[in-house]
């Protein structure tokens, strides 16, 4: 088991836009498994690539029993209905506040081997994928919450013991050169 530090909210790879994963290989499946021990040693139903430090368009989520992880993922919404409840983050430690996002959506990318996967999700799974999909875009659930309720957060945050907590240092990037792989 592999369980790397989570970067916090002010690391500034939380607010870049992660790259697409071009190489299917070793270091991509290692990533993988690291995504899911570090997800499951924190408790967490998601965890994107960038929140352990690695610049790639990957996630890895285990909600309700239905688990895997996506590559270069992309969603759409189904249908008009809406969902307004918690949202919480790892890298936003203790913090959690109604957002509003689609009941529904529907995520198509691929594995670990590069093979297509499809995952059609409502409720809670739906919830996770629009948060981990976020995270690749350099989007914070933070982002989305309306402005009473995000300075509300902020205010929090900022009193909170891990806020302005230098990010865990990376003495080696065990995924290639800035996290691509190359």
């Amino acid at each position: 088991m592999t369980v790397v530090p989570v970067r916090l909210f002010g690391d500034p790879i939380l607010r870049s836009r992660a790259d697409e994963v071009v190489d299917f290989d070793r270091e991509l499946r290692n990533l993988v498994a690291d995504l899911g021990d570090t997800m499951h040693e924190q408790g967490g139903v998601g965890l994107a690539a960038p929140q352990i430090g690695v610049a790639l368009r990957v996630f890895a989520y285990d909600v309700h029993g239905t688990s895997g992880h996506l590559v270069n993922p992309k969603f759409e919404v189904i249908g008009d209905d809406e969902q307004l409840g918690p949202e919480g983050c790892l890298s936003i430690p203790e913090l959690r506040a109604d957002c509003l996002r689609a009941m529904r959506v529907v995520a198509r990318g691929f594995d670990m081997h590069g093979e297509p996967v499809t995952i059609d999700g409502d409720g809670l799974l739906a919830r996770c994928i629009q948060h981990e999909i976020d995270h690749l875009d350099g989007v914070l659930f933070l982002d989305r919450l309306d402005p009473a309720a995000r300075r509300e957060a902020m205010r929090q945050i900022r009193s909170s013991d891990w806020f302005g907590a230098e990010p865990p240092v990376v003495k080696a990037n065990p995924y290639g050169l800035h996290g691509t792989g190359r």
